[in-house]
């Protein structure tokens, strides 16, 4: 009777301690859960309504470009010498003005990321010491920082993003 107590209780000891080490070890994709908050979401739309003209334009202006460059390389030894460095000097001048706003929309983006990144850093270190305080993580790793594990990882990116948006 005491052998068979005894059993059970390390078996029991054993099943708690099973989700304790479960949990040393874990994953998070900070990236994406960052991305996915609602406040994220927010900062991309404003940001498109903001710069969603320039891109059009320069959508327009890339088309351009490309009609420009085929009607060069089609007909450009039938045109006059005149004509062909009047066509050259015009995609030129366009090209310069698609990679002035290419750049533009580029610098936009850049520092809309960087203001969001500023914002969330503290709130995102906050969500991350929960979920370590909550699940008892050991180890936090990173997606691309994982080079083998003999079974798949708590991934805590979901949970993240929730306090995220609860913090936002």
């Amino acid at each position: 009777m005491r052998r068979l107590t005894a059993a059970l209780s390390l078996l029991m000891l054993a099943a708690l301690a099973l989700p304790a080490q479960a949990a040393e070890v874990a994953m998070l994709d900070w990236r994406r859960a960052l991305m996915e908050t609602d406040a994220a979401q927010r900062s991309m739309s404003e940001l498109e309504s903001r710069i969603g003209g320039q891109q059009q334009q320069a959508q327009a202006l890339g088309q351009e470009l490309q009609q420009m460059q085929q009607r060069l390389q089609q007909e450009g030894e039938l045109m006059s010498e005149a004509d062909r460095q009047s066509a050259i000097q015009e995609f030129q001048q366009k090209g310069a003005e698609f990679e002035q706003l290419r750049g533009q929309i580029m610098q936009a983006q850049q520092q809309a990321e960087q203001q969001f990144l500023q914002e969330a850093e503290p709130r995102l270190e906050q969500a991350v010491e929960q979920i370590i305080d909550r699940h008892g993580v050991e180890v936090l790793v990173e997606p691309q920082g994982v080079l083998h594990a003999e079974r798949d990882l708590p991934d805590l990116t979901g949970e993240v993003t929730q306090i995220l948006n609860s913090l936002f």
